[in-house]
């Protein structure tokens, strides 16, 4: 297997001096080397082949001894040097500190067709940022994380990707549910890939030590190697990377509220300078359209990470990260500038993207109250989602009183509670929408292929992730592998895996892993 290691950020950004791997407060350094803990046992799971791609990697790499010891930790890639990255954050609005990586560790940066990646192994073992905890994953987290990975990818929403799905051979002491009950259970490694895994929080880091070298060779570098189309210099220059980080930021917020997403830790350690979903810990996609759905039992107080304030957070956080990139620029008007413009921007391409899952091309002004009211109604009775906007396609123009809510008849959750009121108000919006349908000049069955192109047949439902976990747990790895290619193609029909479009099964209402998780999830 062989690999051209590139490691830009390892070699252009200032080291933690100590390279001793103990819990501590590290100054000065994006990073600090470290070594993988080496697996007892390592078995190999399942591999993404378009991961393995964008990286250069071979079947026949991949079915090697030597794929498995160095994606499991066992072995370090030649001219490598593993090391984890330093960086603080806000958890649930809360300053934190430094946290860094806790139980991430950077393998090498590769170079693939003219590319740089990053090469991330989550779950190998404690670094000097991994503070109480022991730097270890369990194999359920490291399902979820795995598969769902690439599912957003393939969705098109902006992510980070996974390469492997390892088991280590070793056992990992866990509380599923922080309630005093921990449990071993199986211990894995997964290898995330990206261009880079620079976060908010590592510009909060040596903005709040007041460490302004450090923070501008970070956000030089940065600037460089992933914005090199920003050509401005002096104090315009971090104002204009400000920019786009928002750019990038709402872009993919927009995806996650198109889909359906709730990502659960939206902590500003866990947002992404490059604008891709990060950290894969208690996500969950809605079942029944809510707003404020939370998965993440942390949260589930005062459920500040739900659905519908993930715009509202995305904006906090990016106010933070202004913060941070203010000292650079010592002029706030130039940020607030941007945060306004932000909320404006981020308000129409909701309502295009809105319009695109309702098969609108024209645009009318009486489009926002359609919107709305959908919004509403959505919330009178369980309404799953997906299946939802998947069947709205269905849905023709017609004069008929009435028509068009048949259509959705299988996205009821209680389908005994569509009467009365609650009926009235569907066939009122219906009424409302079939109207506006009549508006448009697409045909029927063209609005149709285009709704579908946006409005997904298959997520990763959380009971779909718990039924593989539930049945790796017995050894038997399949539905990984059914679930992996199944949603490769979210958009597609696909009759052969027909069963997965359904709503969430009673069953998983409430079992751990199928409802809400924690961030042990």
């Amino acid at each position: 297997m062989q690999l051209k290691i590139n490691n830009l950020f390892s070699s252009e950004l200032p080291a933690d001096i100590d390279e001793t791997n103990t819990t501590r407060q590290v100054l000065n350094a994006c990073f600090s080397y470290v070594t993988p803990k080496v697996s007892s046992n390592p078995k190999l799971i399942h591999v993404s082949s378009d991961a393995a791609d964008l990286i250069g990697i071979t079947i026949k790499d991949i079915q090697s001894e030597d794929f498995l010891d160095v994606f499991s930790g066992k072995k370090i890639l030649q001219n490598s040097k593993p090391y984890a990255m330093n960086y603080a954050g806000h958890q649930f609005g809360n300053w934190a500190g430094q946290l860094g990586d806790g139980r991430a560790i950077i393998l090498a940066e590769i170079e693939h067709n003219q590319k740089i990646l990053t090469l991330q192994l989550k779950g190998a073992g404690s670094t000097p940022y991994s503070r109480r905890a022991d730097g270890l994953a369990v194999l359920r987290s490291s399902i979820r994380e795995h598969l769902c990975s690439e599912a957003m990818f393939h969705l098109g929403v902006p992510t980070t990707r996974s390469l492997s799905l390892i088991l280590t051979g070793d056992e990992v002491l866990r509380d599923v549910m922080y309630d005093g009950n921990p449990n071993y259970e199986k211990g894995a490694v997964v290898c995330r890939v990206a261009p880079s895994f620079i976060r908010f929080g590592s510009f909060e880091l040596f903005a709040a030590q007041n460490d302004l070298k450090t923070l501008q060779l970070l956000t030089d570098f940065t600037i460089k190697h992933y914005y090199p189309e920003i050509t401005s210099n002096g104090k315009e220059k971090y104002i204009e990377f400000f920019k786009h980080v928002a750019d990038k930021t709402r872009e993919m917020i927009v995806h996650w509220q198109r889909v359906g997403f709730v990502h659960g830790v939206m902590n500003t350690d866990n947002m992404s300078i490059l604008g891709l979903t990060i950290d894969y810990g208690p996500y969950g996609w809605l079942d029944n359209y809510t707003l404020d759905w939370t998965p993440n039992t942390t949260d589930k107080e005062h459920r500040r990470y739900r659905f519908g304030n993930q715009p509202e957070i995305v904006l906090w956080n990016l106010f933070q990260l202004a913060n941070a990139l203010y000292t650079l620029v010592e002029e706030s008007k130039p940020f607030e500038s941007i945060l306004e413009e932000f909320q404006k921007l981020y308000f129409n391409d909701y309502i295009d993207m809105m319009r695109n899952k309702l098969g609108l091309t024209l645009k009318s002004k009486e489009d926002i109250k359609l919107i709305k009211e959908l919004e509403t109604v959505l919330q009178l009775s369980e309404t799953d989602m997906t299946i939802f906007f998947r069947e709205l396609g269905y849905v023709k123009k017609c004069y008929t009183p009435g028509c068009g809510i048949a259509t959705i008849d299988d996205a009821f959750y209680r389908p005994e509670e569509i009467k009365k009121e609650i009926l009235k108000k569907w066939e009122s919006w219906f009424k409302k929408f079939i109207y506006r349908l009549n508006e448009e000049v697409e045909i029927d069955e063209h609005r149709k292929m285009q709704m579908n192109k946006v409005n997904p047949k298959y997520v990763l439902r959380n009971y779909m992730a718990q039924v593989a976990i539930d049945a790796a747990n017995k050894d038997d790895y399949s539905i990984i592998d059914e679930l992996h290619e199944l949603l490769k193609n979210p958009y597609d029909e696909q009759p052969q895996f027909e069963k997965w479009y359904v709503k969430r099964p009673d069953w998983a209402r409430n079992k751990i892993g199928s409802s809400m998780l924690s961030c042990s999830s």
